[in-house]
């Protein structure tokens, strides 16, 4: 075979509608878009969820709450799974590689550990955030916690000022009465 030879399969391709070029070929006169209506004029186009001027579905259903765009997904894992991946490996340092080595995560996820389960051995564990069970547990048992996210991280309590308290308002109109005195009137 050469390139010249070269040609599609058979009834690979079709050949393009030749509308508007007379009666005689079917096709002519309203060039197969029917008689008048907005289809029927050049330049229209549909918009998306139209449906004939019937009430469009997203305007029947009703509407609640909103997507927070922000939202950080997290992918669960409790501390059982940690204590049978470390009893399979053998391994007292769980990472993330070593989570996606043995099929509990993929590398884009981001991981959370919760407190389900319990922890027999003394783990340090590498995650994007710890509920607070499973710290607890983690570091009961002698672990570490290391926190990938810098948002979940403890962050340092802020010492509330104190606000002095006002007093009341019945309190405040009798110290402002003063003692009714005597004006002296000037005879001219």
């Amino acid at each position: 075979m050469k390139l010249h030879e070269l040609k599609p399969a058979e009834n690979a391709t079709k050949l393009s509608k030749r509308i508007g070029r007379g009666q005689g070929s079917g096709k002519g006169g309203t060039s197969t878009k029917g008689h008048k209506g907005a289809q029927s004029r050049s330049g229209y186009s549909r918009k998306i969820g139209f449906e004939g001027g019937q009430m469009p579905i997203y305007r029947l259903v009703p509407k609640r709450g909103f997507k927070n765009i922000n939202r950080v997904e997290y992918s669960p894992i409790n501390l059982r799974t940690l204590q049978l991946l470390a009893d399979k490996t053998q391994q007292t340092e769980i990472t993330l590689e070593l989570m996606k080595a043995n099929g509990l995560i993929s590398l884009k996820d981001k991981i959370k550990i919760l407190g389900n389960g319990e922890l027999t051995s003394k783990l340090t564990v590498t995650a994007h955030a710890f509920s607070a069970s499973a710290k607890a547990a983690i570091e009961n048992m002698g672990g570490k916690c290391i926190c990938l996210d810098k948002k979940t991280e403890e962050k340092p309590a802020v010492e509330t000022p104190v606000v002095e308290e006002k007093p009341a308002v019945e309190e405040t109109l009798v110290a402002e009465e003063k003692p009714a005195t005597e004006t002296s009137v000037v005879e001219e």
